[in-house]
């Protein structure tokens, strides 16, 4: 019988401060491993309290000699350095190219350029980010390896049996208007003053009433892009209703009529596959990861333009129904399952 190699998995994103995107990754796509079975996965966690660069360092190269493990696959770009085994790396995004000030400091650069070096793979979840790490630094790619993310239950364009959808509106204050929904946008990188823009113009032309739900805790980032609301008047055209509980996100998904991700800087990006799954388009920037993944599904324009997001609001709007069919089938392109067998058919070729 097959013994299946032994690889350990840094799952310290479950436990410690990572963003939401990260911690959803590593939680389904080690879950999917386990269930193939493929590899024999070892979970990896720090001690509470220890630091998590010496325990990367430090700890992570003695427990795979003594756990016999074969290789670790970290799902950030740090990892362990030494150590006899295979190591595969993750590469989200590549902020800096974008003029995004977030992750963007050297330690960042450092790892992304370390990886290109040391890694036995370097993983990717775009082409996008694939080709800037390989104009970065005019290197070679050829340990580069595009796999994208999954997305499942309960990411669906119906509710679970007798469950809606509807009080999720009165839950978070928001109105009868069609909802632009703009996830995780209380972070300057994420775009959200592009999308004011757009809907100020899309306001000018006579377009009809729509509400903009920006999620995610109260930051200073937005309290710059509440003024700038303010001063287009989009005051009362805006709501913030914080963090959005986790089952709630796919009914909020359901219920919007647009997902606006016009993020300047993006590797991915799960609220566009999300929003697909759930049968809402998703409205992105040209030329971008966010515009990759949703193929021709999605509502692609130029995000610094507000003609152009005005006019994208518009499409979306108008093709909400029609545009349903072809976001189901380009969501269902991704899935768990698919993922992890890519993630366990590079380990098998590495070894």
């Amino acid at each position: 019988m097959h013994t299946p190699p032994k690889i350990g998995f840094d799952v310290s994103p479950l436990v410690r401060p990572h963003s939401r995107g990260v911690a959803h990754l590593v939680q389904h796509l080690v879950e999917a491993l386990e269930r193939r079975g493929g590899l024999h996965v070892v979970r990896l966690l720090p001690e509470a309290g220890r630091n998590l660069r010496a325990w990367r360092q430090k700890d992570l190269p003695a427990i795979e000699r003594n756990a016999g493990l074969v290789g670790v696959h970290s799902f950030v770009s740090a990892f362990a350095l030494a150590g006899a085994g295979k190591r595969v790396q993750t590469v989200h995004e590549l902020p800096w190219r974008h003029g995004v000030k977030e992750n963007a400091d050297l330690r960042h650069r450092l790892w992304a350029r370390i990886g290109l070096a040391r890694a036995s793979r370097v993983v990717c979840a775009s082409e996008f980010v694939a080709r800037d790490l390989g104009s970065q630094w005019l290197a070679s790619t050829r340990n580069v390896r595009v796999i994208p993310w999954g997305v499942g239950a309960p990411f669906q364009a119906q509710p679970a049996l007798d469950a809606f959808d509807e009080p999720l509106l009165g839950k978070y204050r928001l109105g009868q208007d069609a909802l632009i929904v703009a996830p995780g946008a209380v972070r300057a990188k994420k775009g959200l003053d592009r999308l004011l823009h757009g809907v100020a113009e899309f306001r000018r032309r006579g377009g009809p009433r729509v509400q903009v739900v920006a999620t995610g805790e109260h930051t200073l980032d937005l309290r710059r892009d509440l003024g700038l609301a303010s001063k287009l008047g989009l005051a009362s055209a805006v709501s913030t209703p914080g963090v959005v509980a986790d089952e709630d996100l796919p009914g909020l998904l359901r219920l919007a009529s647009v997902v606006a991700v016009l993020s300047r800087s993006e590797g991915f990006s799960f609220p566009v596959l999300q929003a697909m799954a759930s049968g809402t388009q998703p409205l992105v920037p040209l030329d971008s990861a966010q515009a990759e993944l949703a193929g021709p599904a999605g509502v692609a324009v130029m995000a610094d333009d507000p003609a152009a997001v005005a006019s994208g609001i518009e499409r979306a709007l108008a093709k909400r129904t029609a545009a349903r069919a072809a976001l189901l089938a380009r969501a269902g392109e991704f899935s768990w399952e698919t993922a992890a067998q890519r993630v366990e058919a590079l380990w098998l070729k590495i070894l």
